[in-house]
């Protein structure tokens, strides 16, 4: 295909998701199948506009006058792909058959100027949802179109070095030809840089490396929550909201054969592929614990030196990943979501014993999901306090702690990392000490 089919494609992918308001990989999914003709390159340069007009919805909207995925489609490849207005004439070359007209007079005044016009709020700059803006703006202040900005923005591909099996040093070396480097905060990370365009990502699973179990994809932001959680050693853990296992095999790598990993979800389609995975990575201190009748986790109860609880959340810090996400979210499962942290983290509570610990962590740059449900916690609790998790930062990354991270929460401190100020997806980590 040229690119005037490919910008074609995203703009009619674009057009199914307004109608059928589905998840974008689902419309990815259905128009690659129904058109075979299409190669590799050619599909992942579709899902590349398409997810960059959603990365950037509300701003290129703006400086288009206009949120037809016609206009969104010119906007992301003439402005973010840096096609200009001359490549994207050229792309919509009236002898290709599958190429969407060329830009009229207002569309190429438009595409000339590529600026938001000076009266666009601040939610529109950040590309945030407006009903999220009080949420974001307790957050960052007048750093809120920044982090937006940032929020909206491509990520690497980060990989964790299973050190059960390999040396970071071992795997940078045999991801050399990938363009992999260390990651500046993770000890035990790696980062393939985000690429512009129509550049494809390697496909990192495909390499016999990542066959071996020598790593596993994880975003650093995660890695460094499950470095925190490890710090200061467990032999009983209980990984209360496992998944598909990303920090369970973290925590098998960092705390060592000696501990044993209870790695449990309420909802067992969930664990996906975790069973290959804890295989491939040599991880033989996980066990799963499957839900069924009953509480399968009543015999650990008051045994478990570390808790934690990944919970369950809107996604908020993963919109780089996902942005499709952004749009769909609703004020409805934000509600959601608060009543499932404060239920999990009462279960947590009856898990942990005296002088444990219980590790929270959200994908959630919102504070309605991460300080205001710690403080909720602690207030109604005397046998938990917050520990001061900036504290625990230099002995589990052996790096500095970076600007602007640490949260002030029920007397002690948590941490918030941002796109804009880590470079990770957005996380929330509190660590809490049941007293003994």
């Amino acid at each position: 295909m040229r690119d005037g089919g490919r910008i074609s494609a995203a703009i009619e992918i674009l057009g199914d998701l307004e109608v059928r308001r589905r998840p974008v990989q689902d419309a990815l999914k259905d128009w690659g199948l129904t058109h075979r003709f299409a190669g590799s390159k050619d599909r992942n340069a579709i899902g590349g506009l398409v997810y960059d007009v959603l990365r950037r919805r509300a701003s290129l909207a703006a400086i288009m006058g206009a949120e037809t995925p016609r206009a969104l489609v010119f906007a992301a490849y003439a402005l973010m792909w840096r096609r200009g207005l001359e490549g994207l004439v050229a792309a919509c070359d009236p002898e290709d058959r599958h190429a969407p007209k060329a830009p009229d007079a207002d569309e190429a005044q438009r595409l000339s100027a590529g600026m938001i016009p000076e009266e666009a709020p601040d939610h529109v700059r950040a590309d945030l949802p407006e009903w999220l803006m009080p949420s974001f703006r307790r957050v960052f202040g007048e750093g809120v179109v920044g982090e937006g900005q940032a929020l909206a923005s491509r990520a690497g591909v980060d990989l964790r070095v299973n050190t059960l099996k390999a040396t970071r040093e071992e795997v940078l070396g045999l991801l050399e030809g990938l363009g992999a480097a260390a990651t500046p905060w993770s000890p035990i990370g790696l980062r393939i840089a985000a690429g512009e365009g129509d550049e494809k990502a390697p496909h990192v699973v495909s390499e016999l490396a990542y066959k071996r179990g020598l790593y596993e994809i994880q975003d650093e932001g995660s890695q460094i929550a499950s470095l925190i959680a490890a710090a200061g050693g467990a032999k009983t853990v209980v990984d209360l909201c496992a998944g598909g296992g990303g920090k369970s095999l973290a925590l098998a790598a960092a705390l060592g054969p000696a501990a044993r990993i209870h790695a449990y979800d309420n909802d067992k389609r969930r664990f996906g592929d975790i069973l290959d995975r804890v295989a491939r990575a040599g991880a033989d201190s996980i066990a799963i614990v499957e839900p069924g009748a009953g509480d399968p986790l009543a015999r650990l109860d008051g045994t478990a030196d570390l808790v934690i609880v990944d919970a369950p959340c809107t996604g908020t810090g993963t919109w780089r990943r996902r942005p499709d996400a952004k749009w769909r979210l609703a004020p409805g499962a934000l509600d959601m979501r608060v009543r499932q942290q404060a239920e999990v983290l009462d279960r947590a509570a009856r898990l942990v014993r005296p002088g444990g610990r219980i590790c929270y962590v959200t994908c959630s740059l919102l504070p309605e999901e991460n300080e205001d449900r710690i403080a909720a916690f602690v207030g109604g609790r005397q046998d938990f306090s917050v520990a001061d998790a900036s504290g625990i930062w230099k002995e589990a990354t052996g790096t500095e702690l970076p600007d602007g991270i640490a949260v002030k929460v029920g007397g002690g401190r948590a941490l918030r990392l941002t796109p804009r100020r880590t470079d990770t997806d957005g996380f929330f980590i509190a660590v809490l000490h049941r007293r003994g």
